[in-house]
């Protein structure tokens, strides 16, 4: 393996000759205890900068044998050492000549704690760090000298400041493995429990700004207290016994007037699906991994769903058994979303009637009358939401502030009242038969679970022909560009990074390319995504190390997959 020195030496030669002479800079270098990897070496000042990665063996590290084991530990550690590693380069990264020569860059985690291929931590402590570097140049001719100070003065004092254990507090790395394991810990003990979600008392559940996840600060927050009638103990490993509000299975309406945090109750537990940092207020809120958000969807892509159980006799005679549409309505959207987290193995469905179809949601007694059923071809969710926990298993938690229908089906009800919960369920109870409403369930058939769906190989091709997936682009959080397609993912509201969405990009590939066969079904493709990823981590997605990637959910490749224009499916 090559070293600094000669490193240094042939940056130096390199210096004012055309920028291509850089490839020769491409492969491994051993500087002083750690390896440089220069694994791609950017075209030209303008392209997308090179990709690097950094390894240390576990003894250069030093991290203490604590926080390395369970694995969520070292989940925790890492993205600590990637938020670090990321603010560091920013201080230190500075333009040089043209085009983003010098800049470092790596894509730093959010509020979630997730898997990501930023920061890797190994069992025995090494550490690999994955990032980018704009190669310097002036116009199109290397600033060799440049790159030397980047790579053998920058970089170095970098890695010692951000990578190595005696750069932080014992303390701390301790609170970042600890916070992370209590979080799995607190998730794997809902079903025990019989619930399907828990918010902890004393969390911070606002957030700064509409655009921002991280929490509400001053006066003006109001810490989480729990209902004593919905009060639940939890023992954890670090955090020892701690009292929350546990949400049970079955239905789960919330509450309460406008603006008193119905819809933020629910915005964390759509994010409870996933651990979050030290510090972050939500620590100890968690959902049922099998939690998915079903929202309306204008024009969104709808390939060969059965809608029967919530939509069906339209005019025409068109059947709904295998509904096509390029442009969905609300309505329509929204109950294909629900059917699709079914097929894909939702156990809890979250729903917010502000981002939600009204006609999917209720028919009140007076329309009934005005609008005979058979003229009307939907069937509203208050009619399906019981037969979806008690005959397929699936509960919900619908966010309410104009429909009292509802309560006629509730298990739980709970009031938000100034951010503070109520548990309304008795009341709710006693309202709902001193006023009657009169209404007739619409439901026609009994609810079954969605019939298996195959997609065929003849819809998206990567590489072949006019549409080809030569690389997975992000614009935004959530909108996809796969070749010439690009995929809206902003009512995905459960994808909550840029690396998120990537991974689930370069795993539509990985789909298309290897999985499709025109004989498995959707699940199935599913799990072997999962089993790739659980074996083979990450990486699996792409034929080159990258940094850019974090774990994701079944549900939201599903939900990719669903909106690809370019999906055909067939039922089985």
């Amino acid at each position: 393996m090559r070293d600094e020195a000669e490193l240094r030496t042939v940056l130096s030669r390199l210096d004012g000759r055309g920028y291509p002479a850089y490839r020769e800079i491409q492969g491994s270098w051993r500087i002083r205890d750690w390896v440089l990897s220069v694994d791609h070496v950017q075209g030209d000042p303008f392209a997308p900068p090179s990709r690097v990665r950094v390894r240390l063996e576990g003894r250069a590290v030093g991290l203490p044998r604590e926080v390395l084991h369970p694995a969520s530990r070292r989940v925790g550690v890492a993205c600590l050492l990637a938020r670090t590693f990321a603010a560091g380069a920013a201080e230190v990264s500075r333009r040089r000549g043209t085009g983003r020569g010098g800049e470092i860059q790596m894509e730093a985690p959010g509020q979630e704690v997730l898997a990501q291929t930023a920061v890797l931590v190994g069992e025995d402590g090494a550490v690999e760090a994955r990032f980018t570097v704009g190669l310097p140049a002036e116009g199109r001719r290397v600033l060799g000298r440049d790159a030397v100070r980047i790579f053998l003065d920058e970089l170095p004092a970098l890695v010692d400041r951000t990578l190595r254990g005696r750069a932080y507090d014992l303390d701390e790395l301790r609170r970042h493995a600890h916070t992370n394991e209590d979080a799995e810990a607190l998730r794997g003990a809902l079903e025990g429990l019989g619930l399907v979600a828990f918010v902890a008392d004393g969390a911070v559940l606002p957030r700064k700004s509409g655009v921002s996840q991280e929490p509400l600060e001053g006066p003006k927050v109001v810490p989480f207290v729990s209902p004593r009638t919905l009060r639940v103990e939890v023992e954890l490993p670090h955090a020892g016994r701690i009292t929350g509000m546990g949400i049970p299975r079955g239905v789960t309406l919330v509450v309460g007037g406008g603006y008193h945090g119905k819809s933020t109750l629910l915005r964390a537990l759509e994010r409870g699906v996933y651990n979050h940092r030290p510090g972050d207020g939500r620590e100890q809120v968690v959902a049922d991994a099998g939690a998915v958000k079903i929202r309306a969807e204008d024009g969104r892509s709808v390939q060969g769903v059965d809608l029967s159980p919530f939509i069906r006799g339209l005019p025409g005679g068109e059947s709904t058994r295998f509904f096509c549409t390029p442009n969905a309505s609300g309505s329509t959207s929204q109950a294909a979303n629900l059917v699709e987290a079914l097929e894909a193995g939702a156990r809890l469905l979250l729903v917010d009637e502000d981002t939600a179809a009204t006609n999917l949601m209720i028919r009140d007694r007076r329309m009934q009358a005005l609008v005979p059923k058979e003229c009307e071809p939907i069937t509203p969710l208050v009619d399906r939401i019981r037969a979806l926990y008690e005959d397929l298993g699936v509960s919900s938690v619908v966010v309410l502030g104009g429909s009292g229908d509802y309560l006629d089906v509730a298990d739980t009800v709970i009031a938000m009242e100034a951010y503070r919960p109520r548990d309304l369920t008795v009341k709710a109870r006693e309202v709902a038969r001193s006023f009657p409403t009169g209404r007739w369930v619409e439901a026609a058939e009994p609810l079954r679970r969605p019939s298996p769906r195959i997609p065929l190989p003849q819809g998206p091709r990567p590489g072949e022909g006019r549409r080809r997936w030569v690389r997975v682009q992000i614009r935004g959080r959530r909108t996809l560009v796969l070749g010439d397609e690009e995929l809206d993912l902003s009512s995905v509201e459960q994808i909550v990074s840029p690396s998120q969405a990537r991974a689930i990009g370069q795993a539509l590939v990985l789909v298309v390319r290897e999985l499709l066969d025109g004989r498995t079904p959707l699940p199935v493709l599913l799990d072997r995504v999962e089993e790739a990823v659980a074996q083979g981590g990450l990486d699996v997605l792409d034929v080159v190390p990258r940094g850019d990637l974090a774990a994701f959910r079944r549900f939201e490749l599903a939900a990719a997959l669903n909106r690809l224009r370019s999906l055909r499916i067939r039922q089985a």
